[in-house]
């Protein structure tokens, strides 16, 4: 059976309860999205991460009230070289969204999201200390994996394979 095309189409996908929650508060701060294989992903402008993270956990329509992960991608050579990887579930609608926010690496920077989800404080460290990824506004932004005194983010794609010498 084949695979449906992806939907990427922000037209085609505004009646999405998420995407238009983010639509009626702030058309701007909706870079684009995407459906695929029954998965939404939202592309969100980096400024207004927070604010659209506090919006999802608290809508009643669409309330997405778990972080369940923050990740990294590296995308060496092409800018944005970064893109920070938010996947929420909502428990009581059992839905799942992903919100994406590239970043240059020029400013590998975002605000923290700790204050809307306390959890996401060691996702941040990890992102932090293997991407160098900063997260403005954290309580403790450290490394958590590597010793303090580690030279560079091992997860970054130019980091030499058997590191620095």
């Amino acid at each position: 059976m084949p695979l449906a095309p992806a939907i990427t189409n922000l037209e085609e996908l505004k009646n999405h309860p998420a995407v238009a929650r983010l639509l009626a508060w702030n058309s701007a701060a909706v870079e684009g999205v995407k459906f695929d294989r029954d998965e939404m992903t939202i592309y969100v402008e980096r400024g207004a991460i927070r604010e659209v993270c506090a919006l999802l956990r608290d809508d009643p329509a669409c309330p997405f009230n778990f972080l369940s992960d923050i990740t990294c991608v590296d995308w060496l050579p092409s800018e944005p070289r970064f893109e920070v990887i938010y996947h929420l579930l909502s428990i009581s609608k059992k839905e799942r969204v992903r919100l994406k926010v590239r970043l240059d690496s020029a400013s590998p920077a975002i605000e923290s999201v700790t204050s809307v989800w306390p959890g996401a404080n060691y996702f941040e460290r990890e992102v932090y200390d293997l991407f160098g990824v900063r997260f403005t506004g954290h309580p403790y932004l450290r490394r958590i994996l590597m010793p303090e005194d580690w030279e560079g983010h091992p997860l970054r794609k130019d980091y030499p394979v058997e590191g620095y010498r």
